[in-house]
């Protein structure tokens, strides 16, 4: 059945690029360490669903929900209602059912498919959030049309997506090896990845063409824990996906130099058994009309 429900997915997916990755590498390591990842993200969750204002019978969709954490604070707010994840990862998927059914969460559920294609049922939720799932569509208006009909009169969206790169600590820290990693464009504002909506105008533009209205973008920061010691942090950063590709176009040396020099870099962060990096975001807000 697993097998049936990935080829229909891969079928019905048009985000080739992103399905791939998520799939394979970025996938895995995301869905093999998503505790560690929820610490780096989690700082953003009270601001996200503070501006969701989920109702305790409330029906919520969760865009690029990855392996659930979102998706389950949102489950245990409806507690009355249900919360459905949607997600282009099967890796992280399976791990999202797994830790949901260790928790004993039976209002939640999750759906393997393309936000940009994957048939969502007209008018069915009351809003729909994402903590940074948003970012990564190759046909963006697709994906935001899609979701705007899923919601029903009324409904609204809280989606955080990555802002300036400049914010990011982890990201400051990396282009700075420049001379020893080819980091290029490697976080430039507008193009395809994370940054893709760091531009606020860009962002609210879209949710607006898809439909919706009083749309806002609060700028937003927080926080987040990527390891307990410099050189943890610096590992985990480097052999995340994006890190593993920049070693694997560098020679070893100049790699064992690099992730030497992040973990410097990183000691300045370094407090209370903790390596806290802070990043920020855009947190957008909309409401289909009634």
């Amino acid at each position: 059945m697993h097998t049936a429900s990935t080829a229909s997915t891969a079928a019905s997916t048009a985000n080739t690029a992103q399905a791939e990755a998520w799939n394979g590498y970025e996938g895995a390591h995301w869905a093999a360490h998503h505790d560690r990842w929820n610490a780096v993200n989690e700082g953003f969750d009270r601001p996200l669903l503070a501006a969701a204002a989920i109702r305790p019978d409330g029906r919520v969709l969760d865009v690029g929900c990855g392996a659930g954490a979102t998706t389950r604070l949102a489950a245990r707010t409806a507690r009355h209602g249900h919360a459905h994840g949607l997600d282009l990862s099967g890796p992280m998927l399976e791990r999202a059912r797994t830790v949901a059914a260790r928790e004993g969460l039976a209002n939640v559920s999750f759906t393997h498919g393309d936000a940009q294609t994957h048939p969502l049922p007209e008018a069915a939720y009351d809003v729909a959030i994402s903590r940074f799932g948003v970012m990564f569509f190759s046909d963006p208006a697709a994906a935001f049309a899609n979701i705007a009909s899923a919601l029903r009169p009324g409904g609204r969206v809280a989606f955080l997506c990555a802002a300036e790169p400049e914010g990011n600590d982890w990201l400051t820290a990396l282009t700075a090896l420049a001379d020893l990693l080819p980091v290029g464009g490697f976080g430039s504002p507008g193009g395809p990845g994370m940054f893709s909506l760091a531009d606020p105008g860009t962002a609210t533009g879209l949710l607006r063409t898809a439909g919706l209205g009083d749309v806002r973008a609060e700028h937003v920061s927080a926080p987040g824990t990527w390891g307990r010691t410099a050189r943890e942090a610096a590992d985990f950063l480097l052999d995340s996906g994006p890190g593993r590709h920049l070693l694997g176009a560098a020679g070893p040396d100049e790699g064992a130099r690099a992730r030497d020099r992040l973990t410097d870099a990183f000691r300045a962060h370094e407090a209370e058994g903790a390596v806290r990096l802070r990043s920020t975001a855009w947190l957008l807000t909309g409401t289909r009309p009634a």
